[in-house]
């Protein structure tokens, strides 16, 4: 129970990595308030868990969201001692010219700003008494991804907000870290989940030849979290089957 008596805020806790570490964190004894657009998804994830837990649903984008998670954590809970951005979109396959403008602004809206929005409200309550964050980047956000331009941008910019205020807080009792995955078995990965072509074009330079599964995702994401982490500050802890060695 190693998050025993830990309030957790996960963003996108209906989706892949979100669902995992919602189990994972539940399991391990942690007090969860919950984030994701569609409530039917997250009534269905409250089904499969123990413990205590709170929801709400809303847009990753809209600041007063950001705040309102801060807050419910506060109000049911007593505090936030730890915060998940992993809330991320994809925008389709294209060349840099030819990427759509609503959706370059969307994937930067909620990938980018949904992690700085969220991150400031959650600095602001963890300044007070010290906490943990992570933030669910990408080997996309250390490295280029040729037809992902938009989404590799956002997911730069989540490394730098990362660093930034690991080193504003390193004296105030928060630690700040992210992961960042390859591609990995999840919805996002469409077709390759099954496909054992595309499957191998997506993982052509993972040293690894294969997808990353959502545990071993949650796995880094639960051990940078961990309280006993406690010299872990801005690092980017590539879970990408040796891509970030390259």
């Amino acid at each position: 129970m190693r998050f025993a008596g830990k309030t957790v805020l996960i963003t996108g806790a209906a989706g892949g990595f979100g669902t995992g570490m919602a189990k994972a964190f539940a399991a391990a004894g942690a007090r969860l308030v919950l984030a994701d657009m569609a409530a039917g998804p997250l009534d269905a994830l409250l089904a499969e868990l123990d413990g205590e837990h709170v929801t709400l649903v809303g847009d990753v984008s809209d600041p007063a969201y950001a705040d309102g998670l801060v807050e419910l954590a506060q109000e049911r809970f007593g505090g936030l001692d730890i915060a998940i951005n992993n809330a991320g979109i994809l925008h389709t396959p294209a060349y840099f010219p030819d990427i759509p403008v609503d959706e370059t602004r969307r994937v930067i809206e909620v990938n980018l700003l949904g992690v700085m929005f969220g991150m400031q409200s959650q600095l602001r309550s963890m300044a007070k008494s010290g906490g943990a964050i992570v933030n669910v980047s990408s080997a996309a956000g250390i490295r280029g991804a040729p037809r992902m331009a938009a989404y590799s941008a956002s997911k730069h910019g989540v490394i730098g907000l990362t660093r930034t205020a690991a080193l504003e807080y390193a004296r105030r009792g928060v630690r700040v870290n992210a992961v960042c995955p390859s591609f990995a078995r999840t919805s996002m990965a469409g077709d390759a989940n099954g496909d054992q072509a595309i499957e191998a074009e997506m993982t052509a330079y993972v040293p690894m030849r294969r997808l990353a599964t959502v545990a071993e995702v949650v796995q880094a994401t639960l051990y940078l979290a961990d309280p006993t982490s406690t010299f872990i500050t801005g690092q980017m802890l590539g879970v990408d089957g040796g891509m970030s060695a390259m």
